[in-house]
This record gives structure tokens, C-alpha cells and sequence, in this order.
């Protein structure tokens, strides 16, 4: 596998065709496109193309929604936020809050995210909001890149997100067109010949993990990574098959 950030990625601004910018960039670079490269695309750089901002001195907060706030120790209009992309709260302790987002990701703060925003742009106390749909604005990536390169590409946009039950965070990929987000390898053998029984591979994730590895989480300025030598086949399915349905979720 090789992971390879594409240079000279301008800063996006609301309303910028990302697809374009990204083609542009690919087309400048000393990269070559081949059949099977996956670009992992930061969530962040979405967002801000679909302008998903949202300014907080133009929210107003619920009563209940302070009361949240005061249990959770946060501005209450960015919990109002919160509360307005999720579909469920989780968890909720001082300086945690923890919901399923209306998408069906477990995440903190629904996504919700102040770092590497030019306060000139969406506002003195503005704040971004995860994509509108991250699968829809994969597949309609891959098709705009495969129609130029004439290869066969993935495309995955990423983020970062705690764990459960680990320190740190990872990144995962939030949208997935073309490769399988879950690679099913039950039925196949291990190098003993006895059949796998439960092995599924989140072959999305691993992918988005090693490609923010290269992006970094500052002032990298590296959103657009491409990823190759990986094999794989394409399928219909995206990043949803990676959420775990409620009634299997032993930990809810």
C-alpha cells in the first residue's frame, strides 16, 4: 500500500466544487492516477464546500437544552447544535456528550467541530457542521473522477472520533463509494484451512486511519490523500453497512 497527501490543495470556501479543485490538484501533481486508488477526503473540507457552518450567536437554546448544558459544562447553544443533528442522546457527564448523530454514528458533539476556521469566513463563534450526506457526496465524487482519470476510484471522507474503550482518537470513514466500507471474510479459510466464523474487516476505517495519518490534525494543510495498491472490487454498498444496529449494540 502507499499513501501519498496531494500537494497544493487550496483552502476551501463555501460553494467551491471540490471535485474539480481536487481534479486540478491531481492534475498539477507528479502523481499518476491508476485503476484502484482510493482518495480519503477530509470531512472538514467537505463540510466547508457544502457550507455547513453554522454561527452560535444565532442559536438560540431550549430551556431544556440549558439544563443539558449546565449537567455537561458547555455553551448551550452549541448543545442546542447538538441536539438538532442527533437523533438520540447516549451519554452525558461533565465535559461528555455522547449521541448518535441523525446519520447513525455514535460520536461526541455530533461531529460538530471549531478547529481550522477562519473566523473571517462563517462568523467570530462559527462552527462546522459533518457533511449533509457523506455516502451521496462520495458516489458523486467517484463518478465526476472516474469520468476524467478513465480508472477505476474509490473515494471515502473522513473524521476523527474517540472510542469507547481506548484513549486517543482514530479517524473512520463517515461516506464510502466504490470500495466495500466491510469487508465480509466469514466462509473463507485461515492458514490452517479452518473456516473464519466471525472475521469482518472494517476495510473503510483502516483506510481512513492510515490516510489521516498522513493528513494530519493541525496546520498540515494535507486534506486530499491518495491511497494505492490495494486490492479490491467494487461493490453498491457504502459506509452504512459499518454501523452496527441497534439490537446487536451490546453496549447502548
Amino acid at each position: 500500500m502507499n499513501v501519498h497527501a496531494i500537494p497544493e490543495m487550496p483552502l476551501i470556501t463555501p460553494g467551491d466544487d471540490l471535485a474539480a479543485i481536487i481534479i486540478d490538484a491531481l492534475d498539477s501533481s507528479k502523481f499518476e492516477v491508476s485503476d484502484g486508488d482510493i482518495l480519503v477526503i477530509a470531512q472538514k473540507i467537505v463540510s466547508k464546500s457544502e457550507n455547513r457552518y453554522v454561527d452560535l450567536a444565532t442559536v438560540v437554546p431550549s430551556p431544556q437544552t440549558r439544563e443539558l448544558a449546565a449537567k455537561v459544562a458547555k455553551d448551550p447553544r452549541l448543545v442546542e447544535l447538538i441536539l438538532s443533528e442527533s437523533s438520540e442522546v447516549l451519554r452525558a457527564a461533565p465535559g461528555v456528550l455522547v449521541v448518535v448523530h441523525r446519520l447513525g454514528y455514535v460520536m461526541a458533539n455530533a461531529g460538530i467541530d471549531r478547529s481550522n476556521l477562519d473566523p473571517n469566513e462563517n462568523g467570530r463563534e462559527g462552527v462546522l457542521l459533518l457533511p449533509e450526506n457523506p455516502n451521496a457526496a462520495c458516489a458523486r465524487m467517484r463518478s465526476l473522477f472516474e469520468n476524467h482519470f478513465q480508472r477505476r476510484i474509490g473515494v471515502i471522507i473522513n473524521d476523527s472520533v474517540g472510542r469507547a474503550w481506548r484513549n486517543g482518537s482514530v479517524s473512520m470513514a463517515l461516506g464510502v463509494a466504490g470500495p466495500p466500507a466491510l469487508w465480509d471474510r466469514i466462509g473463507t479459510d485461515d492458514i490452517f484451512g479452518q473456516p473464519l466464523q466471525i472475521t469482518q474487516i472494517g476495510f473503510a476505517d483502516q483506510i481512513a486511519a492510515a490516510a489521516a495519518l498522513v493528513m494530519g490534525e493541525g496546520a498540515e494543510g494535507q486534506p486530499v490523500v491518495k491511497v494505492g495498491g490495494l486490492l479490491w472490487e467494487a461493490v453498491t454498498t457504502d459506509a452504512d453497512s459499518l454501523l452496527r444496529p441497534k439490537e446487536q449494540d451490546l453496549f447502548r
